[in-house]
């Protein structure tokens, strides 16, 4: 039996892409620089133009899964990290927005194989926000290091001899079941 575990090693041949919504920009920018921060010290290039990192902003969070899905189905990444904020106001608006981004997230990982870390703040204040986000800790460290861990957790998915079920189509890892033979008996 094998055992399978990311690690933040050896990270000098990922790509990742950030996908961002730039709605409660305050918040945002702290989770940007942490995910950097992380990711950086963990021997990834974060340049802008030459990197191992492409950035992409949109309006808000509903409308990262849809991004998050193109560019994990590019198949030029080995993990997309989406970064965004959601405060809660006086009206439903924060729980529909909040659980269609979670869900979205969720179904594009799914659909593409490729991990897509769900880097969006849900808070209920602005001052919640604001702690996750720098005061009292950086969430953005915390989704560059899972990004990381899933991206290398996939590929020695990927290079398993041990028939996990996992194959290539292309370039892009698609999970399939193994092959069942028939029982002659």
């Amino acid at each position: 039996m094998a055992v399978f575990e990311g690690n933040f090693t050896h990270t000098e041949h990922l790509k990742f892409a950030i996908v961002s919504g730039r709605f409660n920009d305050l918040i945002m920018s702290k989770l940007m620089q942490g995910c950097k921060d992380a990711l950086q010290r963990h021997g990834i290039n974060v340049s802008e133009i030459d990197g191992q990192v492409d950035y992409v902003l949109v309006p808000g969070s509903f409308e990262t899964p849809m991004i998050a899905r193109q560019l994990a189905a590019t198949g030029n990444y080995d993990a997309v990290i989406c970064l965004g904020a959601v405060i809660r106001g006086q009206t439903p608006h924060f729980d529909y927005v909040a659980g269609e981004a979670a869900k979205g997230i969720a179904a594009a990982a799914f659909q593409t194989g490729v991990p897509i870390i769900f880097g969006i703040i849900t808070a209920d204040t602005m001052q919640q926000a604001l702690e996750r986000a720098g005061i009292k800790s950086n969430k953005g460290w915390e989704f560059g290091m899972n990004a990381l861990e899933m991206a290398s957790l996939m590929q020695q998915l990927r290079q398993s001899d041990n028939g996990i079920g996992f194959a290539l189509p292309g370039d892009r890892m698609t999970a399939i079941a193994p092959a069942k033979t028939a029982d002659p008996g």
